[in-house]
């Protein structure tokens, strides 16, 4: 257990950052009790601004933990089920079938599947929605099947496999996010704000055109061949009119902010007096929800936003219901049983109860597990577990 007052040095992860050519971030230790350790090291853009400790950052596939949690408040409050048919509620997913290949012309050859899609589902991604950049089987559909980017009309894909038997990491949590709106009757920015947001007081947190935090917002950059960096204005939530809030990855927010929300689920629920969720339901979030399945394994058809790269190989990584779990502890010291995902800007959290320990890292650029941010992410988990390289 790490307590408030820790002496913790970064100069390893500065260090780390500086040797791979990233030019900033913001690195957060929390517990139970509040925070242990902060450092906003670096700059903004590479040249530009000093780091500040209260940027903003679209955190990307972080959001999703953000959008399970309030599937889960629909759970509680039995206006959702986990495992009733999802299709009830969002009819594209009661239709969508299983794509099973392609006929020698290119038409795309689809079956029923052999069970219905279910929030559990969803939140476990094993529906069978994946991701484009994530699935050439996709690509390949998608030539048959035009749609915008980030438009609605973009959601509606086959299934790449029968529900419940693999793990797919895809759009299940933007499926799971329009289930909380059917459910609610409200946006999800608007259930975000009323029921997570405000009572934890994630006042730099929410579906933000970046247009509208230009000043205290970090620009989102990419590499380029020769390992630089150049920016690329891309939001995540399809710019200043989405035609979705994306409970996938559309949120923009402070590693404060995340870091109050980490702190609630290592609660329990509750933060500062205000009850987010049941114990009960924190506790069956994060127990393994996918029986033998592997989680954690990534593919790419997009390099230049996302490596091909596997989650803890030396182990079966495991899932919850909105986080990836490793069942066995890490390396760098991350006990098992933590919990812990990640937005595809290199930004990453975990959070880890059997220590009362939390990390929040957060970095803005491409591609998603960069083998700089993959070793800033190690040098800062060994910082706060005093792990020796």
């Amino acid at each position: 257990m790490i307590k408030k007052g820790t002496a913790m040095n970064f100069d390893n992860l500065a260090a780390t950052l500086a040797a791979h050519g990233i030019p900033g971030a913001v690195a957060l230790v929390g517990n139970r009790a509040g925070i242990v350790a902060e450092a906003a090291i670096g700059h903004k853009t590479p040249g530009g601004p000093a780091m500040p400790i209260d940027a903003q950052f679209q955190i990307a596939s972080m959001t999703k933990a953000v959008t399970s949690v309030a599937a889960m408040q629909l759970v509680e409050a039995g206006k959702l089920s986990l495992d009733a048919p999802i299709g009830d509620l969002l009819p594209d997913v009661g239709a969508a079938q299983v794509l099973t290949g392609f006929a020698d012309d290119g038409t795309p050859q689809l079956r029923a599947p052999k069970r219905d899609v279910t929030l559990r589902h969803l939140l476990t991604h094993t529906s069978g929605f994946g991701y484009e950049f994530m699935a050439a089987e996709l690509v390949k559909w998608r030539e048959s099947s035009p749609a915008v980017p980030f438009s609605r009309a973009a959601l509606v894909t086959p299934l790449l496999h029968d529900p419940g038997e693999a793990w797919l990491y895809g759009t299940s949590t933007d499926w799971a996010g329009l289930a909380v709106e059917a459910a609610s009757g409200q946006s999800l920015a608007s259930w975000f704000q009323d029921h997570i947001l405000g009572p934890l007081g994630m006042a730099d947190t929410g579906f933000l055109a970046p247009q509208k935090v230009a000043e205290r917002l970090v620009p989102l950059h990419a590499r380029t061949p020769e390992g630089g960096l150049m920016p690329l204005p891309i939001s995540f939530n399809g710019g200043a009119a989405p035609e979705f809030d994306s409970g996938g990855g559309g949120l923009t927010s402070t590693a404060h902010d995340y870091m109050r929300f980490v702190r609630m689920l290592l609660n329990g629920g509750s933060l500062d007096g205000q009850q987010i969720l049941k114990p009960e339901t924190v506790a069956e979030m994060t127990q393994n929800q996918i029986g033998d399945l592997r989680a954690g394994v990534l593919e790419t058809t997009v390099p230049g936003m996302s490596s091909t790269m596997e989650w803890f190989p030396e182990m079966t990584a495991k899932w919850g219901l909105g986080f990836l779990i490793n069942p066995e502890t890490t390396r760098d010291g991350r006990t098992a049983g933590s919990q812990a995902w990640a937005g595809i800007a290199n930004s990453y959290y975990w959070f880890d109860p059997a220590n009362d320990i939390a990390g929040v890292l957060m970095m803005q650029f491409m591609p998603f597990g960069d083998p700089g941010a993959l070793a800033a992410l190690a040098a800062f988990e060994r910082t706060v577990y005093g792990v020796s390289q």
